[in-house]
């Protein structure tokens, strides 16, 4: 009986596998054994006594179950870990997170004309100079200043009417006692022309 090393290495590069991918029906050595070329083992494959093997399973449905369980925390102890916290979730990388959320979102109230220029510089560098957490921080703290800005305008407001009230009353007054002035100047030049008389 022969190998049959030939008819595997023909079939493999006929099939364009590898030689384990290939099998030969063990009930028809002999016929096998004759064909010596790629055409015979063409025909062969046709007949279906070469066949190429299918391709085995490598499943991966245990590495999706582990994914999910690490996903929830498990597996994930001090005695699974290899680097440093650092090298496992870089601080820069957080920073630059952090740093691009505080960014955008003042962006998009400068633009929807939440804040002004002025206070957006002023976020933008507190923001740089890591005065804010997150993003409700700096959302309490822009809230806060409007706040502030709101009232210091309304009491300056409220400053500004009272001393335009107040100038009003002085000016009246003022017209007043100059109309009382000139009325006792009058009632008294009055008596001195009829005391001359």
């Amino acid at each position: 009986m022969s190998t049959l090393r030939l008819q595997k290495r023909l079939a493999a590069s006929v099939l364009k596998c590898g030689k384990n991918k290939v099998w030969l029906d063990p009930n028809e050595t002999n016929e096998i054994a004759n064909a010596n070329s790629r055409q015979n083992i063409r025909k062969l494959v046709k007949d279906g006594l070469i066949i190429r093997k299918p391709v085995a399973v490598h499943s991966r449905a245990r590495v999706r179950k582990a994914h999910i369980a690490r996903r929830k925390g498990r597996h994930m102890g001090y005695g699974k870990r290899k680097g440093t916290a650092n090298a496992r979730m870089p601080e820069k990388i957080i920073w630059m997170r952090r740093m691009r959320v505080l960014r955008r979102m003042l962006r998009k109230y400068r633009e929807s004309k939440k804040i002004d220029k002025h206070l957006y510089h002023q976020l933008y560098m507190k923001a740089k100079g890591n005065v804010f957490k997150n993003k409700r921080l700096m959302m309490e703290y822009i809230h806060k200043r409007k706040a502030e800005k709101q009232r210091s305008k309304l009491l300056a407001d409220q400053a500004e009417a009272r001393r335009s009230k107040n100038k009003e009353k002085r000016s009246r007054r003022e017209e007043r006692l100059a109309a009382k002035r000139a009325e006792i100047l009058k009632a008294y030049t009055g008596e001195e022309a009829t005391k001359k008389a």
